[in-house]
């Protein structure tokens, strides 16, 4: 079974100490940290610039990714490397050379994944699975946390998962949007096996790591992995 992961997407923190948020969660036992990139273009909001996360990078040493909601990543992909993320998000609706786009995060060195808006179609990842570690399936709108969970998204992911098995290769699959107790399940059934959630761990009474653990126990009793999906 392909190893369940907890990521955080740090949008809920307190921006004011985000260098102590991150310690918290690394304690807590995430697997990596999300940056979610919003240039106001792209979605309506800003967030975080790399000098931002290059100033939290020193405090922890689990992985950080940055989700770009940007357009025109290519400008920006080797500021957040090197601003010390071993992952990059490139939305295939951003850029008009995608092939070109995940390539260049790999000669960057850092780990490519391609992430897919609700309304665009599984297809859009068929072409360019040579080039990726991951896939993303937004199961929100992407531009603002706290959103409800799209669930007919899971059609979408077990798509994906089908082709990620047909590819023969090690494809992480994962979601992303309003992912809480509730919805966890219904997500890594479907095949997604990296979890990212924002609001639903920060409200949890019982704090970060009863929060991650919980998500994680939930996932791992529903996944069934992209061959059976």
């Amino acid at each position: 079974m392909a190893r369940l992961e907890i990521v955080p997407s740090v949008l809920p923190a307190d921006f004011s100490r985000l260098g102590e948020e991150a310690v918290a969660l690394e304690q807590a036992g995430v697997d990596r940290i999300q940056w979610d990139v919003m240039d106001g273009c792209f979605v309506p909001n800003l967030t975080f610039g790399p000098d931002v996360i290059a100033a939290v990078r020193p405090h922890v040493s689990v992985p950080f990714e940055a989700h770009l909601m940007v357009q025109n990543p290519d400008e920006l992909l080797p500021r957040y490397v090197e601003a010390g993320c071993e992952w990059i998000l490139v939305h295939a609706e951003s850029t008009l050379h995608l092939h070109r786009t995940l390539s260049r995060v790999a000669d960057l060195g850092a780990r490519a994944a391609l992430a897919l808006n609700p309304s665009t179609s599984a297809e859009a990842a068929r072409h360019v699975l040579d080039l990726v570690d991951m896939v993303l399936v937004m199961t929100v709108n992407p531009g603002f946390g706290g959103q409800a969970y799209i669930s007919s998204m899971e059609p979408k992911v077990s798509e994906v998962a089908a082709m990620v098995a047909a590819s023969g290769r090690e494809i992480d699959i994962q979601v992303d949007g309003g992912i809480s107790p509730s919805t966890v399940a219904g997500a890594a059934a479907a095949g997604a096996n990296v979890l990212v959630a924002g609001s639903a761990l920060y409200r949890d009474p019982e704090g970060l790591e009863h929060a991650v653990s919980d998500l994680r126990k939930r996932a791992e009793a529903a996944y069934v992995g992209p061959a059976a999906a």
